[in-house]
Parts: C-alpha cells; sequence; structure tokens
C-alpha cells in the first residue's frame, strides 16, 4: 500500500517539474526580461548623471571664483603702486580753484600782507615748496623772493592753513603804484590765479615769502 502511494507521490512531483521547466522555457523564449529592482540604475543613465553633477559642480566654482575676482578687484583702491604689491594715495597738487583764500593787513616790518590759504571741503592737495606766484597791477608786475632759500611743500587739508606773507613795497622813495588788489596763483602755470582785494596799497619792489604753516613765520623782510 505505502509502496503504491510513494509511486504515486513520485510521479505527480515529476509532472508538476515537468511544468515549471516548460513554463519557465516558455518566458525565456518570449523574450520576457526579468524585472529590475528600484534601485538598478542603467550604467549610461548613472554615467550621465555622474557628469551632469560635475558640470554643475564646475559652474559653481567658475561663477564663485568669477565673483570672488570681481569682489577682490574692485575691494582694491586707486592709487599708485608703491612696489610692494600695496597701493598709495595719490595726492594732487593744489591750483587757486582748490583753496579758499583771505587776506588781512598786519603792521609788523613796517607793513605787509598776509595770505591765508585753507583747502576747500573735501580737497586734499599740496602747495609745492615754491614761492606762491603774487602779481600786481595791470602790468603784472611780480613779487620776489623774500627768503633766501625755498621752503617745504605744505599739505591742505581740513583746518590747515598755509601762510605767506607779501610785502608790496620795499624801497624807501615815495615813488610806487597805487593798487587795491593781488592777484595770486599756485606757482606761474596755475591756469586760475586769484583777485583778492587788500585795500589801497603802494607797489614798488614788492616780495613775498615761501608758504609757512605759522603765521610768524611769514613775515616778510624787505
Amino acid at each position: 500500500m505505502f509502496g503504491n502511494r510513494r509511486k504515486a507521490f513520485l510521479v505527480s512531483a515529476a509532472l508538476v517539474g515537468g511544468a515549471l521547466l516548460m513554463t519557465a522555457c516558455q518566458d525565456t523564449e518570449d523574450g520576457a526580461a526579468p524585472s529590475a529592482s528600484a534601485t538598478d540604475v542603467p550604467a549610461a543613465d548613472a554615467a550621465g548623471a555622474d557628469a551632469s553633477k560635475g558640470a554643475d559642480k564646475g559652474t559653481e566654482q567658475g561663477a564663485d571664483k568669477g565673483s570672488d575676482a570681481k569682489d577682490g578687484g574692485s575691494a582694491e583702491g586707486s592709487g599708485a603702486d608703491a612696489g610692494d604689491g600695496t597701493k598709495v594715495p595719490v595726492q594732487q597738487a593744489c591750483g587757486a580753484n582748490d583753496i579758499s583764500w583771505s587776506t588781512r593787513s598786519e603792521s609788523q616790518a613796517g607793513g605787509y600782507i598776509l595770505i591765508m590759504a585753507k583747502a576747500k571741503q573735501g580737497i586734499t592737495c599740496i602747495l609745492p615748496a615754491a614761492l606762491p606766484t603774487v602779481a600786481f597791477g595791470s602790468d603784472g608786475t611780480e613779487a620776489g623772493p623774500a627768503e633766501q632759500s625755498v621752503g617745504d611743500a605744505v599739505t591742505l587739508s581740513g583746518a590747515t592753513t598755509a601762510y605767506a606773507g607779501v610785502n608790496p613795497k620795499t624801497t624807501d622813495t615815495d615813488g610806487g603804484k597805487e593798487l587795491d588788489s593781488i592777484i595770486v596763483g599756485v606757482g606761474n602755470e596755475d591756469p586760475d590765479p586769484v583777485s583778492l582785494e587788500v585795500g589801497t596799497i603802494t607797489v614798488d619792489k614788492p616780495v613775498v615769502t615761501n608758504w609757512h604753516t605759522a603765521p610768524a613765520d611769514a613775515v616778510p623782510s624787505a
């Protein structure tokens, strides 16, 4: 009895196994491929994704570097090269139109005119180590030097004031021209000299001092 049952079971298993084998062969012949899992990515797609990431990264880095270079360029101030890679401000020479001018009459040394020069608001400029140009009258008579040597340059900025003294008459004679204004420029090449009212003065062989930062140093000698 058990022999018949075993024989029947083996026959049944063989039939089932054969059916499964035939089904598998049929699926393969029909060309059906096993489905890909959610985590499987084709090689071509993976390579494209990697290339895209690389391009994005390169673009970001390039943009950052370009932005940094631009920012760095704008951060550097303008000026002259000091020779060590740094910049130093370039200061301009003063012109008469960069300056607020004023005068006053002084009694020392037989009487003279004190010229006062201050930079206009927001301006920093240099008065050169040279005599101011001071002229008188329609004939343009110029004042000569009242000092034996040229003084130092003076940087005008803010409240800094430069002083120069003009002696309009250095002779003992009664001659001379009667005038009430002087023409002042920063050097002979100043394109914008100014006319300053000084009251009535007699002009005969005038002299002028260098620029000084203290009014006591700008007293002209005869």
